[in-house]
């Protein structure tokens, strides 16, 4: 399902950082976080279907990606991680690629995704639901935002716990240098769960309680699912980038952190 909370062009020292968590079943295989091949793309990959929940490439691009909860699905549905992956491939721009998007939006489960451009400080959200002929595109503005498994800023409230937790830190920090690994590790490992009442009612009701904390742990009919890794990627004015992951591996938890510069904020400087 995934669950992300970011802040986007407003800090003096990150115009970018996000804090997320994926949530799959145990089973999945996947790759940690590295380069991809030749070398450009940075991030996790599903080797399943090929592609990815979260990646950024050297000339400052980022894609992110998140499920919507909904009843029905689409039997033959195209994988959603192939649509953060293609934008990271291609040579558009957050809006052009939202355009070419639109046209085969319908072929694909629920999802919200988020598009970004660092060099030209250009982010964008999409989704196809609430209904599939209704794609949505708009401009992110500048500030904190969360994205869970309804639109984006939905006051979930799993949601507007992690945006409270993250605003009192930024608030703590101040136009400082952000401790964003640490932060992850404070809000990111939350398994405070809500009570019936506060459920969004879209699932059975013992379902929805297990999916309603920060990070998941659930047995289900189909295998273990949960939070299968959590990941801190901030993107600093002089363009560099630092990506960390903690990631399940085998039942035992590992972490490691990747750096690079942007090209473009290179050029720039």
């Amino acid at each position: 399902m995934c669950i992300a909370v970011f802040l986007w062009q407003a800090h003096p020292l990150y115009p970018f950082l996000l804090l997320l968590n994926r949530d799959e079943y145990h089973s999945r295989p996947t790759k940690p976080l590295g380069w991809w091949e030749g070398g450009e793309i940075l991030g996790g990959k599903d080797e399943l279907a090929g592609g990815t929940w979260l990646g950024c490439t050297r000339d400052g691009k980022i894609a992110f990606i998140t499920n919507v909860r909904e009843v029905t699905s689409i039997p033959q549905a195209k994988s959603r991680g192939d649509l953060t992956l293609r934008f990271l491939e291609s040579n558009k721009n957050p809006k052009e690629y939202a355009e070419e998007l639109s046209k085969e939006a319908d072929q694909y489960n629920g999802f919200n995704l988020i598009l970004a451009d660092i060099s030209s400080k250009s982010m964008v959200y999409l989704t196809n639901r609430p209904k599939p002929e209704n794609f949505i595109v708009m401009e992110v503005t500048p500030g904190m935002h969360v994205l869970s498994n309804a639109s984006l800023d939905s006051p979930w409230p799993k949601a507007r716990r992690l945006g409270h937790g993250f605003k009192d830190l930024l608030e703590k920090y101040g136009e400082a240098e952000l401790p964003t690994k640490e932060m992850a590790e404070i809000l990111m490992t939350n398994t405070i769960k809500d009570d019936e009442s506060m459920l969004p009612g879209i699932y059975p009701s013992e379902r929805e309680h297990q999916l309603s904390s920060i990070f998941i742990e659930a047995d289900t009919p189909l295998g273990r699912y949960g939070t299968r890794s959590t990941c801190a990627l901030s993107v600093k004015s002089s363009g560099e980038v630092n990506f960390y992951e903690r990631y399940l591996d085998k039942d035992q938890w590992k972490e490691h952190t990747m750096s690079c510069q942007i090209k473009k904020m290179e050029v720039q400087g």
